[in-house]
């Protein structure tokens, strides 16, 4: 069994669209290509067969590694989650106390992430080390360049 990880319901819906192109359109077109390139004459020399069975074998392990995911995929209720205190899916305000700036960050499953729109990962540095804070309290975290001390200003479901 592999590890369980947690979803809103829009990172799982988006999870399960993506299983379902794989299985529904990219499947059909492995099998189609393999099919043209059977249809090319000998298989012993045919590099475009090959390439094809090639694709086809690492579509089946992407669908596969997919499928797994879900399985082990958990919705996660917002309703209950305690605003007390920084957890998956809090939105925390921050103050960057090396130089003052302000930021805002949601804190996502890995596969969620993306720092573009604000969401950054639990597993990440920053949001391992803002998990369980408080406000007013101090996160510090050490990065690859040195250590962040981030003041939590406050902590919000969105």
């Amino acid at each position: 069994m592999g590890n369980v990880s947690y979803y809103t319901a829009e990172g799982l819906k988006k999870l399960k669209d993506e299983l379902n192109h794989l299985r529904d359109v990219e499947r059909p077109k492995a099998s189609q290509a393999i099919a043209e390139a059977r249809d090319k004459g000998d298989l012993s020399e045919n590099a475009e067969y090959d390439a094809a069975k090639e694709a086809q074998g690492l579509l089946e392990m992407k669908i596969s590694k997919m499928e797994e995911v879900l399985a082990n995929a958990r919705l996660i209720d917002e309703s209950q989650l305690d605003t007390s205190k920084v957890l998956v899916l809090s939105t925390v305000k921050l103050k960057n106390q090396n130089n003052g700036m302000e930021m805002k960050y949601t804190l996502v499953a890995e596969s969620e992430a993306d720092l573009k729109a604000g969401k950054i990962s639990v597993s990440s540095p920053i949001g391992k080390g803002l998990l369980g804070k408080k406000v007013g309290e101090v996160a510090e975290i050490t990065v690859p360049n040195g250590t962040l001390k981030f003041e939590i200003l406050e902590i919000t479901r969105e």
